[in-house]
């Protein structure tokens, strides 16, 4: 491997404008209120199925499951360039 030098990279900072200030401020509240909106309701679950399993409640019945719905399968045409 050759060893190359690497030249310092210039970084320039650019001062944001009052409305960029409020687009990125706007931006980091709705991020933030989503993923709080996230994990309460996580929390709504999970506080559900504890009361479930304190209550006793059996889970439902499970039926087999199928990739293929019932009935005759679709024909499929062969096309042809």
């Amino acid at each position: 491997m050759e060893d190359t030098e690497q030249q310092p990279i210039r970084v320039e900072i650019e001062r944001l404008t009052t409305i960029g200030w409020v687009k990125e401020m706007a931006h980091g509240l709705g991020v933030t209120s989503g993923l709080a909106l996230l994990a309460g309701l996580e929390l709504v679950r999970n506080a559900y199925f504890r009361l479930l399993d304190l209550l006793g409640v059996r889970p439902r019945r499970h039926r087999r499951a199928s990739a293929f719905p019932p009935g005759r399968p679709r024909k499929h045409t062969i096309v042809q360039n």
